[in-house]
């Protein structure tokens, strides 16, 4: 953004006072501008208040090591006008916040004291104070004065140099006339209203929001299909007697274009035409940037592909295409890792896996996972049973393997399961074809079989189960370990029959839906809610295997009860599971500061003997958690305590894993 420009009369860009920025950034870039071409009076103004911005970044400011011939000063820094934008010049002070790491020599103490102008006026642009007036003294004297180095070199030898920065901020401006215009300052068709660029008139002038607003109109405009679309520079000008600022954008729109050729650039293992087959776009549709973004996350979403980035051409081809490279980096092959959870409800876990990616070249993967589970409790309904559990399972995945948009999914487990319901040990195996219907939709369609023998409260059992799961699913959340926005969706019918038992042809339904939204830009305040619902249509009860049923309770489903507790039992209280569930929750995710956040929530739900849910029976829970985000997620710690606990149950449930609950 330029430094707001002067009119004739009342509209001019600054007060008188803060002319002596002018000197100190000339002084700044004196070795610089000499070696520069000649550049207009516009040219230089604005580039001085981008670089102006630019320094408004307390992150940059570091302190330095010790430097020879140090020279120790003291600040006092004082503010007067609108009080509220004291900490945005504190902040800004490189004098106030490096006052502990002395400068070297009088002449490093001098450029200190410059450069803070320049940071106090864009702290002060910032805010929307354009009348600001700034007096920095060195040793008594100002800053810019001719013996400010010699007077410096002086009084430094009695002491630390005393410094003093006084700001009056003046008052705050507020918007008045935004326009967007083309070079030849016709108004821009299309160009987003200042309302969409938030730089409304009346409202607060920010430099910042003006710097904002240029993203804005680019993004606007090139989501018109027009690629090369950038703003040109900006016309601001402050008038002192109205207290507002008008702004012009210069824009330059660039011609419409559509699609061109797509090319790969950066594989290594992987296959371009791979990649190539994946590019649903095709030359001659509208270029959109949301095409592009939606390309990026398919094309990420295979484990091999590190990143993907999208090079675009630098002029259209001559059928007004453009072209486009699509950088690809691919990620290590082989990875190995590690993770566990606890739970004083679920019990805890410990698992390591050994992965790969691409083995044939087409993206192909495979995941070896051994599990070791411990249910402290015992299982209530087998109560001889060893607490330990474990879980052997090798993933396979083929994409591509009838068309780019379906893709094999196999896996083979051996596992023993400890549950207060049941003890499961044997083995299964399900495969699965996932047809891809979009960026957010799949379905798929696959043979789910099980050999097992199953411990429960009635006895001993071990049918062969064999099932034909049908699935829909759509993801169109941001972030699959702490979604910010967007929705979780999955649905399964399946139809199913265990062989050896009596009745045959059960029918499982289920399905879930999660959905998020953030109320701030920073997401720092967001509502997620999770509710889900399943029936088994057909047999009795105990005509289901017990590892079939439904059971709700535990740190998936209900929080502060014990896993599988809020579910049907015998009369002697022992767990036997449902035909039919209902589970909800909800939770307000508050980000304290950048990694640490706190979580209330409310969950409530039970499975049910019938094959339709009975709301009139539902448990609830309330509770709050911990979360420590880190860069691969936020680790999770919840506590929950039941509403209407169940007798001789738990009393409160704890819960530490990886990512959110939901």
């Amino acid at each position: 953004m330029g430094r707001p420009r002067g009119l004739r009369g009342p509209r001019v860009a600054l007060s008188h006072a803060c002319a002596p920025a002018l000197i100190a950034a000339a002084l700044l870039a004196a070795s610089d501008a000499r070696a520069q071409s000649t550049s207009s009076p516009a040219d230089d103004a604005a580039a001085f208040f981008d670089k102006a911005l630019a320094w408004f970044d307390p992150s940059r400011a570091k302190s330095a090591a010790p430097v020879p011939d140090a020279t120790p000063y003291t600040v006092t820094l004082s503010v007067t006008g609108d009080s509220s934008v004291r900490s945005a010049i504190t902040d800004a002070s490189n004098l106030q916040r490096l006052r502990n790491t002395a400068p070297s020599g009088a002449a490093g103490l001098v450029r200190r004291a410059l450069a803070d102008r320049e940071r106090i006026i864009a702290a002060l642009y910032a805010e929307g104070y354009y009348g600001g007036r700034i007096t920095i003294t060195v040793a008594g004297v100002p800053v810019d004065a001719p013996t400010v180095f010699e007077t410096v070199e002086r009084v430094r030898k009695a002491g630390p140099v005393p410094v003093v920065v006084d700001v009056d901020s003046g008052p705050a401006f507020t918007f008045g006339a935004v326009r967007v215009i083309d070079p030849a300052g016709r108004p821009v068709a299309g160009a987003p209203t200042p309302r969409e660029m938030r730089v409304i008139p009346g409202e607060r002038a920010r430099a910042t929001s003006i710097t904002a607003a240029e993203r804005v109109i680019v993004d606007r405009l090139r989501a018109q299909s027009r690629p090369f679309a950038k703003v040109l520079g900006k016309d601001v000008v402050a008038d002192h007697a109205s207290q507002t600022l008008d702004v012009t954008f210069k824009v330059d729109p660039g011609p419409v274009a559509t699609f061109g050729p797509f090319t790969v650039s950066g594989t290594k293992s992987v296959d371009p035409k791979f990649v190539l087959d994946r590019i649903d776009i095709r030359p001659g549709e509208p270029y959109s940037p949301e095409r592009l973004d939606a390309l990026r996350r398919r094309l990420a979403s295979y484990e091999i592909i590190g990143s993907v980035r999208f090079r675009e051409a630098d002029h259209l081809n001559a059928q007004g295409q453009l072209p486009i490279q699509v950088e690809i980096s691919e990620r290590e092959q082989h990875y190995v890792g590690f993770g566990a959870k606890y739970s004083n409800t679920d019990g805890s876990s410990a698992n390591a896996f050994w992965g790969a990616r691409n083995l044939f070249g087409g993206g192909e993967t495979l995941r070896l996972d051994a599990q070791l589970t411990w249910y402290a409790q015992g299982s209530d309904s087998v109560p001889t049973a060893d607490p330990f559990g474990y879980r052997l399972a090798a993933t396979f995945t083929k994409p591509g393997i009838l068309t780019a948009n379906e893709d094999l999914v196999a896996e083979a487990a051996a596992l023993r399961e400890v549950t207060d319901a049941y003890v499961r040990e044997g083995g299964t195996f399900t495969a699965a074809v996932k047809h891809r219907f979009n960026d957010d939709w799949n379905g798929q369609i696959g043979v789910d079989l099980e050999q097992s023998t199953v411990q429960d409260a009635f006895g001993t059992t071990d049918p062969f189960i064999a099932g034909i799961p049908l699935g829909l699913n759509a993801d169109t959340t941001d972030n699959p370990l702490d979604a910010s926005k967007g929705y979780k969706f999955s649905a399964t019918v399946e139809p199913f029959v265990a062989f050896g038992e009596s009745g045959a042809g059960p029918v499982m339904l289920k399905a879930q839906l999660s959905a998020y939204h953030a109320f701030d830009e920073d997401k720092r305040w967001i509502l997620a809610g999770r509710v889900a619902a399943g029936s088994i249509i057909g047999p009795e009860l105990l005509d289901v295997p017990a590892q079939r049923r439904f059971y709700v309770g535990g740190g998936g489903t209900l929080r502060g009860f014990d896993y599988q507790s809020a579910s049907p039992r015998t009369p002697t209280g022992l767990i036997v599971g449902g035909l039919s569930y209902f589970t909800a929750s909800t939770e307000l995710r508050v980000k304290i500061t950048d990694t640490i956040g706190v979580v209330p929530f409310f969950d409530m739900g039970a499975a049910f003997a019938s094959d339709v849910p009975d709301f009139s029976a539902m448990y609830y829970s309330v509770g709050l958690g911990l979360r420590y985000y880190t860069a691969v997620g936020p680790v999770r710690l919840d506590f929950a305590v039941p509403l209407n606990p169940i007798p001789g149950g738990s009393k409160y449930g704890v819960y530490l894993s990886l990512g959110q609950a939901f």
